[in-house]
């Protein structure tokens, strides 16, 4: 154990941080103690399984000169099946990560986060690199322990930016009562506009007066740029992870995490997050003074200057009653020896542990998994036996050497028979008896029958198909049946750890979705195609989602392209070419081929010259009737009103000959002539009384032309 974990060497030192109870440096390092035991015989576990994939150590064959010393590595021909057919699915598509809405209002943010997640996963992060480095973890350890985190650099440079100026135009009122209502009703269109216009309308908004803006000339402006943000992946060595052994398998309910790395003062002051460096004792704790850390620089190589000294540093990942409230908080600290150069909370948004482990071949209650290696490790070894065996009898053999009787040759002509020359034999020496020639004995039947016994068994094992013969259903019986059966169970066993695997990685996406929504710039721009880019805005990313992985085994892609093309054909016939269309594009993408899915899929066919001719001219036809249709319809309405006019016209001459006829009865009956006189009468009796009134006011003096007041 290392010294450095001594309970007693707690050097009192000023907090890092303003809480109740903040945890020392002893405190950190009696849970890396608690917990030390229980690591080391897991790691002691794992070197064991890592010896027999590459035959070493005590996986190694016994020493001795006089026989062979090969060793088959069964367990590394079965790695080497296993790792394409489960790196292929994460890296044959190109978007990994399908993120689909809870809510309806959840669906935009789905759409852009799936947008950011991959082409951070195409772009950002070494993709192919990881996926490889996290399949052969797992499939040679047993488990893969990948660490979350975010990386963020940013420079100061001098950039030449256009000054600007504002004045007052009343002319700009109609402008600025558009931004206005924009703003109000599309506050996401306002923000694209740009930053001296929309300053414009601040202004204009807060003096009441419109406002238009100009550009002045050019200044230099020291500003800060951002070269890096971004999410960070590391597979983790499982000998620098010490993980809670009271989690019983699930590392969200671990209490801590304590992973060790190498570092030196130069890196940390460019994180700029540590505090104390001035007190590390970095010739104290050097990587070959830290027993408990492994690290892979296997040279004595050290840099003589301090701030290139790598050193080693603990970093702790768990929950505290900071406050004293009984209430634990998620926290992160960092030592170096015994110096305390890190106190914070948790800066990750979900507020968890940023480790996220993988089994290969679960083990129930354990947080770590089983490799292939742990079930044919037997297999490898009597392989091995049996292969050392054959060769050793072909080795020992005298192969291809002359056995000659003393007494056929004398020295004359054995020394003619050694350089090859014709010579004469003894006559009382039969030469096919006198001459014999060694070969190779044969080897034992049931030594290949027990290799081909342990191959079959390993495969049996593991689900592997071997590269020749391998899995095949003659157990089953050599029927179709046995085969797929025997098929499907290796398909079965490969898709098994496939999910596994795949949850893995959903649960790295959902860390990176979190930290996007907190760390992400104000706005990212992702590439969709070739001539397509869309802004992504951080506001936009917080939701509630479902998040998968879009991946498949090649033999579950090839079954389901062999059943569309089955359905292409039965119904080829009868279908319409949009369905048709549709069921090629979906084989040509089961087949990996998205860019012919894309051109299937928008390809819109082109009829030949003659039939669009033919087209043309039925287009022709139904215009003509058409027409023909629409003068009918206008000579009806024509018709239509037409009988209405003669309707009135009747009418008319119908009540023209009722006047007439009531002009004749009147005219007889003397009913005219009687209104005539009536008239007459009652005009003559108007003027009599008009004249008798101008003669009563003559009488009275007053002109009749004149008006009393």
């Amino acid at each position: 154990m290392d010294e450095s974990l001594d309970m007693g060497m707690d050097v009192p030192q000023t907090p890092l941080t303003e809480w109740k109870n903040e945890p020392s440096v002893t405190d950190l390092k009696r849970d890396l103690q608690e917990a030390q035991s229980t690591h080391d015989s897991q790691v002691m576990q794992i070197e064991d399984w890592l010896d027999v994939l590459h035959v070493r150590g005590k996986a190694a064959p016994p020493k001795n000169r006089q026989g062979s010393q090969v060793a088959p590595k069964l367990v590394r021909k079965q790695a080497e099946w296993r790792y394409p057919n489960l790196s292929e699915p994460f890296l044959s598509t190109e978007d990994v990560f399908t993120v689909e809405p809870i809510s309806a209002s959840d669906v935009k943010a789905a759409r852009q986060n799936k947008l950011i997640l991959n082409n951070q996963f195409n772009t950002k992060i070494d993709k192919v690199a990881f996926i490889d480095e996290f399949v052969r973890t797992a499939v040679e350890e047993g488990t893969a322990i990948v660490r979350v985190g975010w990386e963020y650099e940013e420079e100061e440079t001098e950039i030449q930016v256009p000054e600007f100026e504002f004045y007052a135009d009343p002319q700009l009122g109609p402008m600025h009562a558009t931004m206005a209502q924009e703003r109000q009703m599309d506050p996401a269109s306002f923000e694209q506009r740009a930053e001296p216009l929309r300053q414009a309308h601040s202004l204009s908004m807060e003096r009441g007066v419109p406002h238009g803006v100009r550009q002045v000339g050019m200044k230099a402006v020291k500003t800060t740029r951002v070269t890096k943000n971004q999410p960070t992946l590391e597979v983790c060595d499982f000998r620098n992870v010490i993980i809670d052994p009271t989690c019983r398998g699930d590392v969200d309910k671990a209490s801590f995490v304590i992973h060790s790395f190498e570092t030196s003062l130069s890196e940390l002051k460019k994180d700029g997050r540590y505090s104390n460096l001035d007190k590390i004792k970095t010739t104290e704790n050097t990587p070959l003074s830290e027993p408990d850390h492994a690290t892979t620089d296997t040279s004595n190589f050290t840099f003589k200057d301090k701030p290139r000294q790598k050193f080693v540093a603990y970093e702790y990942w768990g929950y505290w009653d900071i406050d004293g409230s009984g209430t634990v908080k998620a926290i992160v600290g960092t030592w170096v020896g015994d110096t305390l150069i890190r106190m914070e909370e948790n800066p990750f948004p979900d507020g968890k542990i940023p480790f996220v482990v993988i089994p290969y071949l679960p083990v129930r209650k354990s947080t770590y998994g089983e490799p292939d290696g742990a079930l044919i490790e037997d297999n490898q070894k009597i392989t091995g036996a049996v292969t050392r065996g054959m060769i050793d009898l072909l080795g020992k053999s005298a192969n291809s050497q002359t056995g000659v009787r003393k007494d056929a040759l004398d020295v004359t002509n054995r020394r003619k028979f050694a350089q090859g020359q014709d010579y004469e034999f003894n006559a009382n020496v039969d030469p096919r008896q006198a001459f014999y020639q060694h070969t190779f004995p044969e080897i034992p039947q049931s030594a290949q029958v027990m290799l081909q016994m342990q191959s079959m068994e390993a495969e049996s094992l593991t689900g592997v198909k071997a590269f020749n013969n391998g899995i095949s259903g003659q157990s089953l019986g050599d029927v179709a049946a046995g085969v797929r059966g025997a098929l499907d169970a290796s398909s079965k066993r490969e898709t098994s750890i496939l999910r596994r695997l795949s949850k893995g990685m959903v649960k790295i996406g959902r860390k990176i979705i979190a930290m996007n929504g907190e760390f992400l710039s104000e706005e990212e721009v992702v590439r969709v195609s070739e001539e397509e880019f869309i802004p992504v805005r951080r506001d936009d990313l917080p939701g509630n989602f479902d998040l998968r992985l879009g991946i498949s085994t090649a033999e579950e892609d090839n079954q389901k392209a062999q059943e569309l093309s089955f359905m292409l054909q039965t119904m080829g016939n009868s279908m319409e070419s949009d369905f048709s269309r549709m069921i090629l594009a979906e084989i040509a993408r089961l087949r990996k081929m998205p860019a012919l899915a894309k051109k299937i899929e928008s390809y819109q066919p082109q009829p030949d010259q003659q039939a669009q001719l033919e087209l043309e001219k039925l287009k022709a036809e139904v215009a003509k009737l058409q027409a023909d249709v629409r003068e009918t319809e206008t000579d009806a309405q024509l018709n239509q009103a037409r009988v209405g006019t003669e309707q009135a016209r009747a009418e008319h001459l119908s009540s023209q000959t009722d006047k007439a006829n009531l002009d004749f009865v009147e005219q007889e009956s003397g009913v005219k002539q009687e209104r005539e006189l009536q008239k007459h009468g009652e005009q003559a009796r108007s003027q009599a009384n008009l004249k008798m009134l101008e003669h009563s006011l003559g009488k009275n003096g007053q002109n009749p032309g004149q008006t009393r007041h």
